[in-house]
């Protein structure tokens, strides 16, 4: 090889090094970028926290904390109707409940999918598939009328069983378990007499694992945050969950207090940024599996 085509070959790489260099400086601002507005909302409404009404309502947007947070959770307490320990006992066993039967019921019936041969396999899918485009909010009416002729308003198990029917959870762990199952295995523990629920149980579900964890984390910031369907149903303060206490807390008619407001909702949101921050690896190993696999 001459020197003028080592000199070419050398520079293409230096340009090609440049260009590199250039393009991840790029995708590191944006990333950058979109991770400080996801961080700027949650940031705004600790500081707002900290702030009084006043101040809120003199400058409606601001950066830098204040002195009144103490305040704030002060004027919070003294409320009747707020009783965090109460919110967080109802919110905490409402999400933890969904999400167990969600994610057993959702991953059980997936491998029934994937695992059986029968005739209406197919149609069953497509009917899972057409429910996942109804919303929640056009069966919400017969649910409440099933609720009240058999006296079970102001009970927190009504949210909690409509956890079992979840069809989108349901798409998700079948494309999840198409490439991950090997059927053999399965096969095979048939042969050495396993039962049903015991291949499942042990076999299928840490197989599942990476997947579990996503939905399982989706579903209970879900539930946590679920405030129309327990306005509708539940009226006895002793079964109020978190966000149904802070949504209260405009309903002062005398003064609204937008500083313990805010700290309501900070104290609603932290335990979900807590959860966030210890699984958020499960999300994206999750996310990332299930789109490539399905």
């Amino acid at each position: 090889m001459s020197n003028s085509n080592l000199q070419l070959t050398m520079d293409g790489r230096e340009k090609g090094n440049v260009g590199n260099i250039i393009l991840k400086v790029i995708i590191y601002i944006l990333c950058t970028f979109l991770a400080i507005l996801s961080i700027l909302p949650f940031w705004m409404m600790f500081v707002n926290a900290t702030r009084s009404t006043t101040q809120i309502q003199a400058t409606a947007v601001s950066f830098l904390p204040s002195k009144y947070l103490f305040s704030n959770i002060g004027i919070l307490t003294s409320k009747n109707m707020f009783r965090p320990l109460v919110g967080f006992f109802n919110s905490f066993i409402v999400a933890a409940g969904a999400t167990t039967l969600a994610v057993y019921f959702s991953s059980l019936t997936a491998y029934a999918q994937v695992v059986y041969e029968w005739k209406f396999k197919n149609a069953f899918f497509s009917f899972i598939m057409a429910v996942m485009m109804l919303p929640g909010q056009l069966t919400l009416i017969g649910f409440l009328q099933m609720c009240y002729k058999f006296n079970l308003t102001n009970n927190l198990i009504m949210l909690i069983l409509p956890a079992i029917a979840a069809p989108s959870m349901v798409f998700f762990m079948r494309q999840y378990l198409v490439p991950s199952l090997p059927i053999e295995i399965v096969h095979s523990a048939r042969i050495d007499g396993a039962r049903e629920f015991y291949i499942f149980n042990r076999i299928v579900l840490p197989i599942m694992k990476p997947a579990i964890a996503t939905q399982a984390i989706f579903s209970f910031v879900g539930s946590w945050n679920n405030l129309f369907t327990p306005m509708v149903l539940i009226s006895s303060p002793k079964r109020y969950t978190m966000p149904m206490m802070v949504s209260l807390l405009r309903a002062d008619i005398y003064k609204t207090e937008f500083g313990s407001i805010y700290a309501g909702l900070t104290l609603t949101v932290l335990p979900l940024i807590i959860v966030y921050l210890l699984l958020s690896k499960y999300i994206v190993a999750g996310v990332a599996l299930g789109s490539v696999k399905g």
